[in-house]
């Protein structure tokens, strides 16, 4: 059962919102901006809560006509009424439980997508294209904006390594799921015996930030500027406009030659460099709240593998809540990536509430 308290204060703090909204003239915008805010975040929860307290107050009433007993019909009519309340109940219960789990203060950013080719050789670098291909499908059904970063293109296709840029609605919540090992077992084309090659690629999902989500001072950061390079070595740009940027306390650096601008290759290189700093507090702070769960889906973790796309079975497997679906093929153009993100944020939301309630 949830505390009606809880969901009192809820509601209460929203009508404070409404009431200070319409005295909007006396605040500043920044004010404004973030009261707007708060208030977006609370109304589908008031909502919810306001169905949930209904219901509740209904069904005390309802028990009560039952008790009384005095109007055989009324208590029939009561008894139907509360036996369709009770079936309800759950699904809304569950709804604003859902509703009031702690909130991943990412979940609302845009995201950074990495692609790596891993082990397999020329097949990996294929399969990193695949992956590639099935994100930009997917962000196109989703409605997002999908843009190349950088990218480092393997000789015989695919990518060694691929940055894009995702942005729109709920992106960094869903596609946080896709971090980590991802592995094919599949014949490459160029395998004459027909035998079965395994080969991986890494997925690194990290919010876009602003600097206002994180400080880099100048002195913690060498910028190396040199001529940019093609496959095999050879010059592509006759100017010195390739940007190598480290980050020195953390090791973290970040290359970027992709523009034939120096200046847009330094933009890009410090949106990377921002995204994989904090993405490596990110991670210190997952592995803390890791430690202290039972159970972590969405942890970013990527070291070890996560899913396995069998193309002789047609199979895709995610490892960390046992999911098999026998849809390789929608999967990977995109249109079935959502019933297993799905899957896997139920999941999620099922481990925390277990521990919530235990």
């Amino acid at each position: 059962m949830i505390p009606k308290e809880r969901l009192e204060q809820l509601i209460t703090r929203h009508e404070e919102l409404e009431h200070i909204m319409s005295n909007a003239a006396e605040m500043t915008s920044e004010e404004i901006v973030t009261t707007s805010k708060e208030y977006a975040e609370l109304t589908p929860i008031v909502k919810a809560s306001q169905d949930y307290l209904a219901m509740t107050r209904e069904m005390a009433e309802l028990e009560e006509m039952i008790e009384d007993g005095s109007d055989a019909e009324m208590k029939e009519l009561a008894e139907m009424e509360l036996s369709d309340l009770k079936k309800n109940l759950p699904a809304l219960e569950r709804e604003v439980e859902v509703m009031l789990l702690p909130k991943d203060v990412d979940d609302d950013k845009n995201a950074l997508l990495e692609i790596r080719a891993g082990t397999g050789g020329d097949e990996a670098a294929l399969f990193a294209g695949d992956l590639f291909r099935m994100y930009q499908r997917h962000a196109l059904l989703e409605g997002w904006k999908f843009d190349v970063v950088s990218s480092s293109a393997s000789d015989v296709g695919g990518f060694k390594e691929v940055i894009i840029s995702v942005s729109g609605k709920g992106v960094f919540a869903k596609l946080k799921y896709e971090s980590g090992g991802h592995r094919v077992q599949r014949v490459p084309d160029t395998e004459t015996g027909g035998r079965i090659h395994t080969s991986a690629a890494t997925v690194a999902v990290m919010p876009e930030v602003e600097e206002v989500d994180i400080k880099l001072n100048d002195s913690d950061i060498r910028i190396d500027i040199f001529r940019a390079s093609g496959p095999g070595g050879q010059s592509v740009n006759t100017t010195d406009s390739a940007v190598r940027m480290t980050h020195i306390p953390t090791g973290i650096t970040v290359q970027q030659q992709d523009e034939k601008s120096q200046l847009k290759n330094r933009q890009k290189a410090l949106k990377v460099l921002m995204a994989r700093v904090y993405d490596a507090e990110r991670a210190k702070r997952d592995a803390v709240r890791a430690a202290e769960r039972k159970e972590q889906v969405g942890s970013g973790d990527r070291s070890g593998r996560i899913r396995t796309y069998n193309f002789p079975q047609g199979r895709v497997t995610d490892h960390r809540i046992n999911l098999t679906l026998y849809k390789l093929d929608q999967i990977m153009a995109g249109d079935g990536l959502g019933e297993v993100i799905n899957s896997l944020i139920t999941e999620d939301q099922a481990a925390l509430l277990a521990e919530m309630n235990s």
